[in-house]
């Protein structure tokens, strides 16, 4: 699966210029959450989202990211600690 992501979206996810364009607070992941990823999705193809940190254990955070690519129907290019980048 992750053969598939081009190079230059890989890169581009990897990027330090690349700003997080959505948090995920103490309200955790609502409807209203998955919505605002899909419409950002729609509109770029990449969305970089991060964590606030002790909301999840470091083992649910995976769970979570593969939730939330299923959830918007996009592809997890990158996870590392708690910030994850979503393609579309």
């Amino acid at each position: 699966m992750t053969s598939t992501i081009p190079e230059s979206i890989r890169r581009e996810a990897m990027s330090r210029e690349f700003q997080v364009s959505i948090r995920i607070g103490k309200s955790g992941v609502t409807d209203t959450l998955i919505s605002e990823i899909d419409t950002q999705l729609q509109k770029r193809s990449l969305v970089k989202i991060k964590l606030n940190r002790g909301l999840f254990e470091r083992k649910a955070i995976s769970e979570l990211w593969a939730q939330l690519a299923e959830q918007t129907n996009s592809v997890l290019v990158l996870a590392r600690g708690n910030v994850g980048v979503l393609w579309r």
